[in-house]
């Protein structure tokens, strides 16, 4: 006897390192959490923006994707406020609603997620409702990637909620590898340092990127090296510089006027 959806999938998880689920489940997510594995964890808020928040710090602490499991429409549109958080944030999420059974869709019965693939937008990189059940699978994979690869992001998967039980079609989920490193353009880092060395008062502006990139040290090193102001870009959601290191010179202001006084006289990159 071959391996149900719900196998196949938890064993891509694994795998991808996934195995702790934040959430605020109802009745179309019973399937899923049916027989949960052993070795998987499941963090159940008190509400579904809750739940994305708390996946949303773990993501960002563990560098890795995150999964959270919220309720059909109802559900899905309370977590609606930090969905745009972790958009904001480029946070590698995966967002999971059941839904209907797929034998009643088509009458639409009550809580039924109507157009599951446009109810999250605009802050999903990526929304998709499988087309058969044996795609979850491929599915979840293919979220994984969308969520993680650059500019990283939340991504959502709605599933029919008899899809779980249905028989795969192979043992084993493809797992492919993901790349989420980028590089910067030659050229135009040939143009940076060629202004800053000309410039006559220069200062550094770091974004958030720079943090979740992994480039504190290498931000360092630069700010060090030319010994010059350091300023975070306006509403950095994590720090790109040590706000304790001598050349850090505060936040930038959100409004033009301010920012451009902040600015005045100096060579800003």
């Amino acid at each position: 006897m071959g391996k149900t959806i719900r196998q196949v999938t938890f064993e891509l998880l694994r795998q991808l390192n996934i195995t702790t689920v934040f959430g605020n489940p109802g009745s179309t997510e019973e399937t899923f959490l049916k027989n949960f594995p052993a070795d998987f964890r499941y963090i159940q808020t008190l509400h579904e923006s809750s739940a994305v928040a708390a996946a949303d710090g773990y993501a960002q602490s563990t560098r890795n994707v995150a999964l959270v499991n919220v309720h059909t429409s109802a559900g899905l549109s309370n977590a609606m406020s930090n969905i745009l958080t972790a958009y904001m944030n480029r946070t590698p999420l995966i967002i999971t609603a059941g839904n209907q059974t797929r034998d009643m869709l088509l009458i639409e019965p009550w809580l039924t997620n109507i157009k599951p693939e446009t109810l999250p937008e605009p802050w999903v990189k990526w929304s998709y409702q499988p087309v058969r059940a044996e795609d979850v699978p491929a599915a979840f994979m293919r979220a994984y990637a969308m969520a993680l690869q650059p500019p990283a992001g939340p991504v959502f998967l709605s599933i029919p909620l008899d899809d779980w039980d249905k028989p795969a079609e192979a043992d084993a989920a493809v797992v492919r590898s993901v790349s989420h490193r980028i590089s910067a353009d030659p050229v135009r880092m040939r143009e940076f340092a060629q202004s800053v060395s000309g410039a006559k008062n220069p200062v550094l502006i770091y974004g958030s990127s720079l943090a979740r990139g992994e480039g504190w040290e290498a931000g360092i090193r630069l700010a060090e090296k030319l010994n010059i102001p350091v300023y975070s870009a306006p509403a950095s959601e994590r720090p790109p510089f040590p706000e304790s290191h001598p050349l850090y010179a505060g936040g930038l202001p959100f409004a033009m006027k301010p920012l451009s006084d902040k600015l005045a006289g100096m060579m800003w990159r």
